[in-house]
């Protein structure tokens, strides 16, 4: 059998070795410039984001823009089958995605891509009913001007929302799903359930033929999922479980638009509409929804600096509530920020004040902690393991006031943007 050293040139990084490509057309398929990278692999290779088996290793996963039909593009040197490994065999990495794309229909046949790109790359027209329209400039380090704000092109984006009930929809939805495996971490596909929204993003544009206008064209660029939970007794409370903008598109303030103007719109119009959620969202997405909120709760009387230097109120939960649809636990995340914006740093009395404050919602899981398991030995429990597992005093402490250094960091990212706003 071939020694260790001989195999470790046939271990490669899916992240380093995978190149992911929106195609609009078929000279695109060999535009270098238009791939980027996955920020994840994981849920498709396994943990360690290795793929056994191959020298030279490249893999392309590319999708025709506006249709988002799929092409596997695999080429590697040398495969390991063709060493004398007794029977070590390479990972299957065809299966490995094939896995991922929900209905099996993908190409691995390029000029059978081709034909299918050139038919419905004019034809292709987004599902669903639109509910919202932008622009944005591309960043100067985009452009081929000079960086001068006349000169940046203007992009025109265009939102539609669709329902989980609509099949022809739903089946475009799986196949754009297929890149959210290296995106959104733990990701899941939603199920067929009437209740699922999705806002879908698209690009429109204008095709140039030999100088002559050919027409308007879409490419999809990433999508919200919302799902519209019961809340006692007669309201609904939608919670946003998936974002995704595609990398090509990030910076161009997207998100942002998706979740302070079109998600927000749609949903106030909304009768009985109780407030929005987000289920465990990633940094990012949390930062821009604090940065929204917290702009929006300082024109409500309840946050006035005299308020918020004296407390968290239930004025605050309601006035949140009625006129921005904010729930109770970002509520009090937005009361900290723009309590810390008004705390003067310098006064050691008010600054301990606002640190205790954060500290003490901060123990609130701790305390409840030790508090159940107290009620359990109460009961007869055997709670010696756990209560042997907790941190000691002074351990908690220092924890503890690591966690609240990381939290006024992140509150002073939102307050910086908010200034910058002002």
């Amino acid at each position: 059998m071939s020694n260790l050293s001989s195999l470790k040139g046939y271990v490669s990084c899916a992240l380093d070795c995978t190149r992911l490509r929106l195609v609009r057309n078929a000279e695109d398929l060999s535009n270098d410039e238009g791939c980027f990278k996955p920020e994840m692999a994981h849920q498709i290779f396994g943990e360690s984001e290795s793929i056994f088996g191959y020298r030279d290793l490249k893999i392309d996963v590319m999708a025709a823009a506006g249709p988002f039909d799929l092409y596997f593009d695999i080429n590697y040197s040398k495969k390991v089958e063709e060493l004398h490994t007794e029977g070590l065999k390479a990972d299957d990495v065809e299966k490995a995605l094939a896995d991922i794309v929900e209905d099996g229909c993908f190409y691995t046949n390029r000029d059978e891509f081709k034909r299918v790109l050139a038919s419905k790359a004019d034809s292709f027209r987004p599902h669903g009913t639109k509910v919202d329209e932008f622009t944005a400039q591309t960043s100067p380090s985009a452009s081929r001007s000079d960086g001068d704000q006349q000169q940046r092109p203007v992009r025109t984006f265009e939102v539609y929302l669709s329902s989980a009930d609509d099949p022809e929809y739903m089946k475009f939805h799986s196949r754009l799903e297929t890149f959210s495996f290296f995106f959104i971490d733990g990701f899941s596909r939603v199920e067929i359930d009437p209740l699922w929204l999705f806002f879908t993003v698209y690009e429109r544009y204008s095709i140039d033929n030999n100088n002559e206008a050919s027409g308007t064209r879409f490419a999809t660029i990433g999508y919200v999922a919302a799902y519209q939970y019961y809340a006692y007794p007669d309201k609904i409370r939608p919670r946003i479980s998936q974002v995704l903008v595609l990398p090509p598109f990030q910076k161009l303030g997207i998100a942002t638009r998706l979740i302070e103007h079109t998600i927000y719109e749609y949903f106030s119009k909304k009768e009985k509409v109780s407030d929005i959620t987000f289920e465990e969202p990633i940094e990012a997405i949390q930062h821009i929804r604090s940065v929204i909120d917290a702009k929006r709760c300082k024109t409500l009387p309840a946050f006035a600096k005299d308020n918020l230097l004296n407390g968290f109120t239930k004025d605050m939960l309601r006035e949140a509530k009625e006129h921005f649809l904010i729930n109770p636990k970002q509520c009090r995340v937005v009361y900290e920020i723009l309590r810390l914006g008004c705390t003067d740093l310098d006064d050691e009395q008010q600054y301990r004040a606002y640190r205790i404050e954060v500290k003490k919602r901060l123990n609130m899981n701790y305390n409840k902690h030790r508090r159940d398991l107290a009620k359990a030995k109460k009961r007869g429990a055997d709670v010696t393991a756990a209560l042997c597992g907790l941190p000691g005093v002074a351990e908690r402490i220092e924890s503890l006031h690591a966690e609240y250094k990381q939290v006024e960091e992140i509150y002073g990212l939102v307050l910086h943007k908010l200034l910058l706003a002002s």
